[in-house]
């Protein structure tokens, strides 16, 4: 169709039914999103080609390596090294206002470092462990990132530092202290906020949203002490933030999918209430000998308080900006779910009950915009919640199995209706 159009353009001027100048607008703006697509895609190949090359070193200098001399495998450990600064300083000073050079050259050298330090630590026998390697290797890297404006390390760079959460805390332990990870993330902000400053709908930026969240969601159990209680509302704050953040105005023309706080926000949100929809967890809780003075000393209890302060801003901020809008459950659960979290120490019943009550309001809240707002994924969104709550109590509850079938069937038919009133309704409005 854009080549039709481009062919087009001389009729179309030549009949007067469009001028000169908008002919020629017409062909720059063809011209520079051809430019900028082209430039993705060397970017995109440049990176994997980087990969690679790394690669194909890593596998020739690997093949003969034990017939080597030491000064040959330490040349050999610092040539791909030396060969990556080199390639970045022609990107830097040459060809600085091009991606593809910037990406590629960074992304060499980014695992150039790595197989540097892990070879020359095998030669020479240097002791360590995974935890500090990581974080040698981040640290060094964390330059490339800002020198050649690189995005690809970034993102590298992010899955390092949460691999060190992992390494350093869930999977084993090293002395590398896991609280690291915080400074080593908020050193990589300035360069995120610069990526949503400068293009906010770019692939890098919202690759960067995806990563930074899943980063700290994961990394977050890294902060709780031996009683852990108060993880469970430190994640609904988090989760709430999260929502509330991806409402801010600089997410307000990213489309829905792309907005990873929304959606991550809404959807941890869901999967922790319905993880504390079942019994069992309350009793657990209410079981704990640990008392409630002792457990507001704890780290986790002061994180927890700290992200519904965040998120308590947050909502005040948005409601002041829009007095008019709807009351959405999700803003508010995290809110709510401090006082249940505490009556759940005394009472399990009355938290369970709630949450399913709330898991129930938030099917029916998106069931019901999906369908003013004409919206299949939301609507289906919407029906997933109920159906898995009630699959959650298909496996909780001693109800018989004749009204679990016909619990199942209600659901059903609601899905194969709401979807069928959904199309439609679109093909009257079409």
């Amino acid at each position: 169709m854009k080549k039709q159009l481009l062919k087009d353009l001389p009729e179309l001027e030549q009949e007067a039914v469009i001028t000169a100048d908008v002919a020629e607008a017409i062909r720059s703006y063809y011209a520079r999103k051809e430019s900028h697509s082209n430039n993705r895609l060397l970017t995109i190949f440049g990176v994997l080609g980087a990969c690679l090359v790394g690669l194909g070193i890593i596998l020739i200098i690997a093949h003969n390596w034990d017939s080597l001399p030491r000064l040959v495998k330490t040349t050999l450990a610092f040539l791909p090294l030396l060969t990556g600064q080199g390639i970045g300083l022609f990107a830097l000073l040459k060809k600085n206002d091009q991606a593809p050079w910037r990406e590629s050259s960074a992304t060499f050298l980014f695992f150039s470092i790595g197989a540097c330090i892990s070879l020359v630590s095998q030669i020479y026998n240097i002791p360590g462990n995974l935890g500090s390697f990581l974080l040698t290797w981040t640290l060094l890297s964390l330059p490339i990132i800002y020198l050649l404006r690189s995005s690809m390390v970034s993102l590298l760079y992010i899955i390092g530092i949460t691999w060190l959460v992992g390494e350093t805390d869930y999977w084993s332990h090293s002395a590398v202290s896991v609280h690291l990870y915080w400074p080593l993330l908020a050193a990589i902000i300035p360069h995120y906020l610069g990526l949503m400053r400068q293009r906010p709908e770019g692939n890098f930026t919202n690759f960067h949203h995806w990563f930074i969240i899943l980063s700290i969601i994961f990394s977050l159990r890294s902060i709780a002490s031996h009683i852990n209680d108060w993880l469970f509302p430190a994640y609904m704050s988090l989760f709430g933030t999260i929502y509330l953040l991806g409402q801010l105005p600089s997410f307000s023309s990213v489309k829905r999918r792309n907005n990873a706080y929304l959606v991550l926000g809404s959807f941890g949100t869901i999967v922790l209430l319905l993880t504390l929809s079942f019994d069992w967890i309350w009793k657990d809780i209410a079981d704990q000998s640990h008392s409630l003075g002792l457990l507001i000393r704890t780290p986790d209890f002061f994180i927890s308080l700290l992200l519904t302060a965040i998120g308590t801003s947050l909502y005040i901020f948005k409601m002041q900006r829009n007095r008019e809008q709807k009351l959405n459950p999700l803003e508010l659960i995290f809110m709510a779910f401090m006082l249940l979290f505490i009556i759940g120490h005394y009472s399990p019943v009355i938290p369970q009950v709630m949450i399913n009550l709330l898991v129930l309001v938030i099917g029916l809240f998106y069931i019901r915009y999906g369908t003013n707002n004409n919206h299949l994924g939301i609507l289906n969104y919407g029906l997933l919640t109920i159906t898995t709550l009630v699959i959650c109590r298909f496996f909780d509850t001693n109800i018989s199995f004749v009204m679990r079938g016909l619990l199942f069937i209600v659901v059903g038919t609601g899905f194969f209706f709401a979807n069928y009133k959904m199309l439609q309704k679109r093909k009257t409005n079409a």
